[in-house]
């Protein structure tokens, strides 16, 4: 027997009776049992290929839950990439969650995390989104897999018209729905309370919980949401073109003649891994579509009208946000500053002066990268909190900013995803980080760093109020728009990035308002010229 674990699968305490069968999970130390590997929904292959996901058919025995089960089919990681992993087994058949239990656990709150990854890759089996730490912390952790890439994303005609909702492109958002259903249906045998959810993801898991909180279906499932570097973006509508974005049913024709499948069938008859590979080299982009019954409507339009879910929240992102992604968000930079000032000017016209103000040409490398992250995670996260205390909710913002020596040796200070390893108390732990990943010091201040952050998150799990002993008060955003920053400790702060938000939510308005321009990666000095301002607006 493993010495990391207390007890073998299925000794006395390890089995639960859930509504579809039993299941045999493995206690861990500190108490805490684990169930992977849980099927949450039938195999989504042969006819069921972009189709709702079906639950998952009961069984009979004991069912071992010991194992994960098979990450979503997707494409290799980028070797040379700090988020490089190797994903043992990879599957079509992947729609399985796992749950780590604390002990003693009854009506616990529980976190149901969603992966990022863009929509492409990901695995909830990676040791930076093990939930026993959290779990130590009284909370019920759910880790859940869906439909990536092709898979979950693809939009086309042909799917429309044999849905009985006339849409298609949404599977991916529909697993995590009915991973959302399977919790509130069987939360309660491992101890947690179904009335009390906390969604929670990073990236594009943060994106998904933005999108569920505009879902109708996704109504009721969960009573709080935290949204680490999220984005609000523009989607591609299911058959109209709209904000510079082709219909996302024309977008599926497309990939079908890319593909050279001259019909629905010859799309489903085709293997895994090559339509993953094949749809991934033609340039095929996984993005939600604005569908009318998933999506109604596109996100800021949902929020502008208040119809989004009235949950309390948590909105943040990283200092460093692009320093990992430089080659999604920067065109090449220009040589000096002159050339900088001009480019800003040919873009931004009238809000030139207001950009380079706050993004100065005195470092133009510097102004890039933070240019571009404000633009895509900065607004969005004050945005959503904006929008959430609008609706009289409680609404929390963060900065992450913290840094340490691996990181600085890489010019990576406080990069996207690298609160990870906090927020899922992995700090000391051995395996499980891609072999790349820069990592954090195990010393006291890096553990009273990530217990702060836990605690943080799993309070506001609790009773939607974030705090933690002996360290900064989180003050809510509509106090004096006050905000919580991490360094080497949390800070109570206020008023984050002066400027910021105002300059990009004027930028943002002017592109929905000439209605040709989206701002999905579009952002900073890789944005089109943009519109002038309505005179409406020009004369406020």
């Amino acid at each position: 027997m493993n010495p990391h674990y207390g007890q073998p699968p299925g000794a006395a305490g390890t089995i639960v009776r859930t509504a579809r069968g039993e299941l045999a999970g493995q206690s861990l130390a500190g108490g805490v049992t684990a169930f992977r590997g849980i099927r949450y929904a039938e195999p989504p292959v042969g006819d069921l290929r972009w189709k709702p996901p079906v639950a998952a058919a009961p069984w009979s025995g004991v069912r071992s839950a010991v194992e994960f089960g098979a990450a979503c089919q997707q494409v290799r990681s980028v070797p040379c990439s700090i988020y490089a992993r190797e994903i043992k087994r990879m599957s079509e058949d992947c729609l399985f969650l796992n749950v780590w239990r604390p002990p003693q656990a009854s009506a616990a709150p529980v976190m149901v995390w969603v992966h990022g990854g863009s929509l492409r890759t990901g695995n909830p089996a990676n040791g930076l989104n093990e939930g026993s730490a959290l779990a130590r912390k009284g909370v019920v952790v759910v880790t859940l897999n869906y439909r990536l890439n092709v898979l979950g994303y693809l939009a086309h005609p042909q799917l429309s018209e044999e849905s009985a909702h006339g849409s298609s492109g949404n599977y991916g958002l529909l697993d995590q729905i009915e991973a959302l259903c399977w919790v509130r249906e069987n939360i309660a045998a491992f101890g947690g309370d179904p009335g009390n959810v906390t969604l929670f993801g990073e990236s594009a898991g943060a994106l998904s919980v933005i999108e569920l909180m505009t879902s109708p279906l996704a109504r009721g499932l969960f009573h709080k949401a935290i949204v680490q570097s999220g984005y609000l973006v523009s989607n591609p509508e299911l058959k109209r073109s709209r904000f510079g974005l082709p219909s996302a049913e024309a977008i599926g024709e497309w990939l079908a003649r890319e593909l050279g499948s001259a019909d629905l069938p010859a799309l489903r008859a085709m293997d895994a891994p090559s339509l993953v590979e094949r749809a991934a080299a033609a340039g095929f982009d996984p993005q939600a579509t604005i569908d009318g019954w998933v999506l109604p409507q596109q996100i800021l339009e949902c929020f502008d009208r208040g119809e989004q879910a009235a949950v309390p929240v948590i909105a943040g992102f990283n200092e460093g946000e692009i320093r990992s992604l430089q080659p999604i968000f920067l065109p090449p930079l220009p040589a000096s500053a002159a050339e900088y000032e001009s480019l800003v000017r040919s873009i931004y016209a009238d809000l030139a002066p207001a950009y380079l103000a706050r993004y100065p040409a005195t470092d133009v490398g510097e102004s890039a990268l933070a240019g571009a992250r404000d633009a895509f995670y900065g607004w969005s996260s004050e945005r959503l909190v904006r929008d959430q205390t609008r609706l009289g909710l409680p609404a929390y913002l963060y900065f992450f900013a913290h840094h340490y020596p691996a990181q600085e040796a890489l010019r990576l200070e406080a990069f996207h995803a690298s609160e990870l390893p906090y927020v899922f108390g992995r700090i000391g732990v051995r395996d499980g980080w891609p072999e790349l990943w820069p990592r954090p010091p195990d010393d006291a201040c890096e553990h009273a760093l990530s217990e702060a952050l836990m605690s943080y998150f799993t309070s506001f799990a609790r009773d939607g109020a974030p705090s933690a002993p002996e360290t900064a008060a989180w003050r809510a955003y509509r106090d004096e728009r006050a905000y919580l920053e991490f360094r080497a400790s949390p800070q109570s702060m206020q008023h984050l990035l002066p400027g910021m938000f105002e300059l990009h939510e004027e930028v943002i308005a002017r592109r929905r308002a000439s209605g040709t321009q989206h701002w999905y990666i579009n952002v900073g000095l890789a944005s089109p010229p943009l519109p002038s301002a309505p005179c409406s607006r020009r004369a406020k």
